[in-house]
């Protein structure tokens, strides 16, 4: 499918949620948007990362959008250091809220994904209800650290080559889930990522505004 974007024409997926996934949710309904890893390397919609957790979301009942940054497969335009990846983003959820008006709106993004994610949140024009990080590279990329106005759950393995332990320590206004074992490409560790995710949304109300 084809979303317009701010460069041009947007490549993307979007897959529903089961029916039988939505009633066990019980609520009024979620779809999330999801971002690729870094587009300079390789990064695009069928990450193998963005596959384990769109799985997991799907049979919580979420709708997932996922899509490819500007100049990435079908999507128009070029690498834009972040700053247009973020409209990118924004205009993905403009879909996704023009779609599915009145359900709430969640983020979520792998690596690169992850600070395009986060920086959409200085964007008042997104305001998801729930942000999802996964493995975000908190000290080589600027994370800056303020309240998102939501939660937000984050993601990582303790064997992270491209996150600071220090900085991802300091990070507050985040819930975190450390993955013992696990690198940043969570290399035979999608398993258990998939498993910490199941329990953050579990645990979500509960704790949703924690």
């Amino acid at each position: 499918m084809e979303i317009a974007g701010p460069a041009g024409i947007i490549e993307a997926d979007y897959r529903a949620a089961t029916e039988q996934a939505r009633a066990r949710r019980g609520a009024a309904g979620a779809q999330a948007v999801l971002c690729h890893p870094h587009p300079q390397y390789g990064g695009n919609l069928h990450d193998a990362v963005l596959d384990c957790a769109a799985r997991v979301l799907l049979d919580a009942g979420v709708g997932v959008l996922r899509f490819n940054f500007r100049g990435v497969g079908g999507s128009q335009g070029s690498f834009d250091q972040g700053r247009g990846e973020v409209d990118d983003l924004t205009a993905a959820a403009a879909w996704l809220r023009d779609a599915f008006p009145g359900q709430a709106l969640w983020l979520g993004g792998y690596s690169f994904g992850a600070y395009v994610a986060w920086q959409a949140l200085a964007a008042t024009a997104v305001a998801p209800q729930r942000v999802l990080l996964l493995a975000p590279p908190i000290g080589p990329m600027e994370f800056p650290d303020r309240p998102a106005g939501c939660r937000v759950d984050v993601f990582a393995g303790d064997r992270d080559e491209f996150l600071q332990p220090a900085a991802l320590a300091a990070w507050a206004h985040v819930h975190l889930h450390l993955i013992p074992g696990a690198d940043h490409f969570f290399a035979g560790q999608t398993a258990a990522l998939a498993a910490e995710i199941r329990l953050a949304l579990g645990q979500a109300s509960d704790d949703a505004h924690a």
